[in-house]
């Protein structure tokens, strides 16, 4: 991503060869940035490892927390649960996940991993959470912090988060743990693929 100052030059680019966009214009340009990154890094997935980017994070999730309902895995990725049914179908018929009733209610589904889905859940190059990996351990824990504060803020601003903490009940997480929990509170993830 190039700076601002390095864009090219515009009708609108003043003497000093600066395009004029202020703080509100570039964070959107640079959260525009991050949606066409994590869409493009979701497709490149899909053919080198056979999920998308939202399906990958369903898997990663579904691992941490054995036994969730599609209702808890909505509300942890920010998304409505009738956005995840054709996600979560689609995994069950790969024998990646595996749907059981809730013991307590009949009529709520819990998810856990197969074998073949536990295989999968694994570290892995060239996923979205590698990338935030490599960057979270290029940032002080500072300003992982403000970062995470900031889209957090984002995120509740335009009505798409919950209050932090609610669903990551170890606040111990290894920074991989931590980059799947920050993809999921990422407003600019993008929604899973039908």
């Amino acid at each position: 991503m190039k700076p601002i100052d390095e864009v090219a030059e515009s009708p609108t680019v003043g003497r000093d060869n600066k395009a004029p966009l202020g703080e509100v214009l570039e964070f959107m340009r640079l959260l525009w940035a991050v949606d066409h990154g994590l869409q493009s890094t979701s497709k490149r997935m899909e053919s080198t490892l056979g999920l998308t980017g939202p399906q990958r994070l369903v898997l990663r999730l579904v691992g941490r927390f054995p036994g969730i309902t599609a209702g808890r895995l909505a509300q942890i990725m920010h998304v409505h649960p009738s956005t995840l049914t054709g996600v979560l179908k689609r995994m069950e018929k790969r024998g990646l996940l595996e749907r059981k009733s809730d013991p307590l209610d009949g009529r709520k589904a819990l998810f856990a991993l197969t074998e073949a889905g536990r295989a999968m859940d694994v570290p892995a190059t060239g996923t979205v959470e590698s990338a935030v990996e490599r960057v979270l351990s290029r940032l002080s824990r500072a300003r992982l912090q403000s970062a995470q504060e900031a889209l957090t803020a984002l995120a509740e601003e335009l009505g798409g988060a919950e209050a932090p903490g609610e669903y990551v009940q170890d606040t111990s997480l290894s920074r991989e743990e931590a980059a799947v929990a920050s993809a999921a509170d990422d407003p600019a993830s993008p929604t899973p693929q039908r």
